[in-house]
């Protein structure tokens, strides 16, 4: 446990509920989408003459947390790339935005079906905890496929609310960096922000949590940075769950 950690361990068991990011917080699902993200890329980007190739550090700088289409309109943008949006259900075989998302949508979904989901071990402990101590708790994902991966995890019967990003199109719900979607969580279990923690992995989602008036914002270290969550707004940073049990 880090110093950091250990000092402000207690402060989460203050709030009334827990509100969890669910791909890199809950399930190592954000693996499975910077490898559908890259796989996306690397075929549509082998198709622009003289766009730089994919890098790692992509996903980090522009997709990672965000909404999908989004993500698609980030990356694009990083590379001077205009392509038309094209309708929300477009084909994934077309190179417009909506189409290169759904493609990605398709890739992520051949990958989970295949391979399945386990969830971070530390994560299921800190969820059993903060139900112990009566803490609410609830999913906020930008993710269309939350329902499908918290299924594939075991975990559904934890999380009566999910707010993902089916909802928050429903609801007309800014995504992440804004705050709406994890205030829009708290309304449903009948909190105010004030007593509702964030937990994030995602800068973008960090930010989401430090733009609202939240109880405290919980960053996961896996990949974007202890310093780089911290400067985003994370009240501290740890690299498991179970570091705060």
């Amino acid at each position: 446990m880090t110093e950091t950690a250990n000092s402000a361990a207690p402060g989460w068991t203050t709030a009334s509920a827990i509100l969890f990011d669910l791909d890199g917080v809950l399930t190592p699902t954000a693996i499975v989408h910077e490898r559908a993200w890259q796989e996306l890329f690397d075929g549509f980007l082998a198709t622009v003459p003289g766009a730089p190739g994919y890098r790692e550090s992509d996903y980090f700088d522009h997709i990672d947390g965000k909404p999908r289409f989004d993500g698609v309109r980030d990356f694009l943008a990083s590379r001077n790339i205009v392509l038309p949006e094209g309708p929300l259900d477009d084909d994934p075989a077309h190179n417009t935005v909506h189409g290169l998302g759904n493609r990605k949508n398709k890739v992520f979904n051949d990958i989970v079906a295949s391979g399945g989901v386990k969830p971070y071990e530390g994560s299921v402990r800190f969820i059993d905890a903060a139900l112990a101590r009566g803490l609410q708790v609830a999913v906020v994902s930008s993710s269309r496929n939350a329902p499908a991966v918290l299924k594939a995890a075991g975990l559904s019967d934890y999380f009566p609310v999910v707010v993902d990003g089916v909802v928050a199109v429903a609801e007309g719900l800014p995504g992440k960096p804004s705050p709406a979607t994890y205030e829009y969580a708290a309304r449903l279990l009948g909190l105010p922000s004030s007593e509702c923690v964030v937990v994030e992995d995602a800068v973008s989602g960090v930010q989401a949590g430090n733009a609202g008036a939240f109880h405290s914002v919980i960053g996961v270290d896996r990949g974007a940075g202890r310093q780089t969550l911290l400067a985003a707004g994370a009240t501290l940073v740890v690299n498991d769950l179970d570091e705060l049990l």
